[in-house]
Parts: structure tokens; sequence; C-alpha cells
């Protein structure tokens, strides 16, 4: 089973124009034995409170770094980021963003109730508390009935789930997902895709997601951030034209096909250039 649930919620993010992330003439420079190795190059980017924001670009473009420095998880070498107007370490102080990895990175020692609530614990909440709201966003990505499970008893979209589950669970304005169903199997991946797009209607949190998928790209975002080969600049910012309630079978309509286009266009002209 591959679902993800979740109700609609009064206190919800929607989107209000104010700025989650802010991002300004950002560069990364990574100091190695020899010499410099620069990973960003001069990175302007805004997004807005509500949008679903995918990065992409070829491997090694920094993608990863990008959304790591907006998490606090990377040092700039120059330029300024703001994250709900703080620094991006004050951000993470006050729990704005959850993160999902690339692969589920849970302890396989601990079901997968035990998972989700640890975070929790470690931020205080009483284990009563935290087993609740655990609960809680487990059925919201519906692994009712798979607290008492092992990572290693369930399937790799089901591990992602609760990867998610433990992400949602503190309630963050900021989602935060790295290739999270990059190793997936195409069906897998695709009710995943289609589930976290409906999540994102419901609830309308910020969701910054990196991809190296054109199809995946579009037709989950509001917004594409094309990015060129190391080091990594941005190519070209494609606002989505198509409507935000999507389905699977959107991918084979012409706005879809041509916005797919556009994006591979925009990868072409940033490896060129």
């Amino acid at each position: 089973m591959t679902h993800l649930e979740v109700p609609s919620s009064p206190t919800a993010p929607v989107q209000t124009g104010r700025k989650a992330v802010q991002v300004r003439n950002a560069s990364v420079v990574y100091q190695t034995a020899d010499t410099p190795v620069q990973a960003l190059s001069n990175i302007d980017l805004d997004i807005a409170e509500g949008e679903f924001v995918s990065l992409i670009g070829p491997s090694g473009c920094g993608k990863t770094t990008l959304m790591r420095v907006i998490a606090d998880l990377e040092p700039i070498s120059a330029g300024q980021v703001l994250v709900n107007g703080v620094s991006p370490h004050d951000a993470r102080m006050a729990r704005s963003y959850g993160y999902v990895f690339q692969a589920p990175a849970l302890f396989p020692w601990r079901t997968v109730l035990a998972n989700v609530t640890l975070p929790l614990q470690i931020q205080g909440k009483g284990r009563a508390e935290a087993k609740a709201i655990a609960q809680e966003h487990l059925e919201r990505v519906g692994l009712k009935g798979f607290e008492g499970k092992y990572p290693w008893q369930l399937s790799g979209g089901m591990q992602q789930r609760v990867s998610i589950a433990r992400a949602l669970s503190f309630e963050p304005r900021i989602l935060m997902m790295d290739e999270p169903f990059g190793a997936l199997d195409e069906i897998t991946r695709d009710r995943l895709n289609e589930q976290l797009q409906q999540l994102w209607q419901r609830e309308r949190r910020t969701v910054v997601f990196v991809t190296h998928s054109i199809a995946e790209a579009v037709y989950l975002s509001t917004k594409i951030v094309v990015m060129s080969p190391r080091p990594g600049r941005i190519v070209k910012v494609i606002d989505s034209p198509l409507p935000d309630e999507r389905f699977l079978d959107l991918r084979d309509t012409p706005a879809f096909m041509a916005l797919a286009h556009e994006v591979r266009e925009a990868l072409a002209d940033g490896h060129h250039g």
C-alpha cells in the first residue's frame, strides 16, 4: 500500500505573498587540499510562503548544497540568506523546517513509532504527547497499523513515508526534500508524487524539493528553479502555468509537455553556457 492522506487543517499555512526564503548573491566555496572548489556562484532566489519550488539540474550542480545552505547545514562563503526573515541558524533553532533526506535515515533498531517520536522527545515533549503526535502523522501518511514495525520490515516507499511523517511531526513551516523518491521504482514514485502533491494542496506548506527528474519537477511544482553545472548558478526560474489541483494524467496534456520542454531547454542552455 502506498498512501499519503492529510486531512485539511484550519491552521494550515497558505500562500500569503510573504517571503519564506530570500537568497541574495550567495556563493559557496569549498577549500580543498589543492585548489578551492566553487559549488554555488551568485545565487539570487525568492521563495514565497506556500510555494512548492523544485531545484533541478545535472549531478554536482549544487542543488543539494543550496538546500543545505537554506537549512543551516552548510555555511555560505559570501552573500546573505534569510528564512522567514531571520538567519538560517535562527530558523533552525525555531524549528521552522523539516528535512527529508534522499535515504529515509531511520534507526533500524527502533520501531516506526519510536523513529517518529525521537525528535519530538529530543525537543522536550513528554512521552505520551510525542506518541500521540507521531501516531497522528503516521496516520496522515497512511501508516496507521505499522507503528510497531521496524524499518527493515517496510518497503522503500513506506520507509520514506515514515521519514515524511517524522519531518512533519513538529509542524514545520517549510518542508525540505532532497530527492526523496529517487531510489524508488517508477510506480511507487508516481503514487508518492501524486499523494505529495495532494498533501501540499491541503496544507500549503512551503516545500523546497530537489530532483533530477523533469517530469517530477513539472508535476509537483508551482515554481521550477533550473541550475547550471558547477559552479551552480540559476539559469532560469519558471513559474508553472498548470492548475494547482493535479492528477497523474495531467502529464499527457499539451500544457504539461510544453512546460517540460521549457525546463529541458533551460537545462540544455545552462549546460552549454
